[in-house]
């Protein structure tokens, strides 16, 4: 995931008047804290929340990992989506996302971005964790989010069969209405109209979340022409939708 775009602009945009510490951000990977838009009695607020969805009944924090996405066809089934798909929407505001395909030896990164670069928002699902039944709780609560994905447009669907939820700025006031049932939603859970986005591959930096700078973007150079396989490191960005 890719966020740049200045606080200042991101409460314009969103209409909040928080103002977290955001620094740029080129690279960000699932189980990292990004910012969230979301609506309360109090208005609208954007909060910095951890990527990976902690249901409320979890035993430990760790099953956030397996957690960064939600099916938008079966979220609101499942029991660690359900009640937030009810109560508990949000936005998640971006500058763009990653996804890779296969290429020989090697993963190639494509960065996903609006054609006119300015920044958009995710449909998001978030939560709060207060510790496991009966055991000790946390220091704080954790809060966490998800990202709601559907089937892949004609864009995208040389990369994966399925992509993030881009919600229409039209749409945000209804999916942030925490009084909308899920069936007011569901027709907003769709794949994004196919020249909203444009794809760019991105050279091998990006593969590895140990690097989070502008040079991610690069453009990817020839790869050497007998470039060895290598194993999955730890450090290796997921396939994220």
């Amino acid at each position: 995931m890719l966020l740049t775009t200045p606080v200042s602009e991101l409460q314009r945009i969103f209409g909040v008047p928080d103002k977290p510490n955001l620094k740029a951000r080129w690279n960000v990977a699932p189980t990292q804290e990004i910012p969230i838009v979301r609506e309360d009695e109090d208005g609208r607020h954007l909060v910095m929340v951890r990527w990976g969805l902690v249901p409320h009944w979890a035993a430990d924090p760790s099953i956030g990992a397996r957690m960064i996405n939600a099916r938008a066809e079966s979220a609101a089934e499942k029991p660690a989506f359900r009640e937030a798909l009810r109560r508990r929407r949000c936005l998640v505001p971006l500058d763009g996302f990653y996804e890779w395909t296969a290429a020989g030896p090697r993963r190639q990164g494509h960065v996903i971005r609006r054609r006119d670069r300015a920044p958009f928002a995710l449909a998001g699902l978030w939560e709060v964790w207060r510790g496991p039944k009966g055991g000790p709780p946390p220091e704080r609560p954790l809060e966490s989010v998800t990202i709601v994905t559907t089937t892949a447009n004609a864009t995208l669907s040389a990369l994966h069969e399925r992509m993030p939820v881009v919600l229409d700025p039209a749409d945000w006031e209804r999916w942030l209405d925490p009084a909308a049932p899920p069936s007011a939603v569901r027709g907003l859970l769709r794949p994004a109209p196919d020249d909203w986005l444009e794809v760019a591959a991105v050279g091998p930096r990006v593969n590895s979340v140990r690097n989070d700078d502008a040079s991610c973007l690069d453009p990817p150079s020839a790869p050497p022409p007998d470039a060895p396989s290598r194993r999955k490191a730890a450090d290796d960005q997921p396939t994220l939708f």
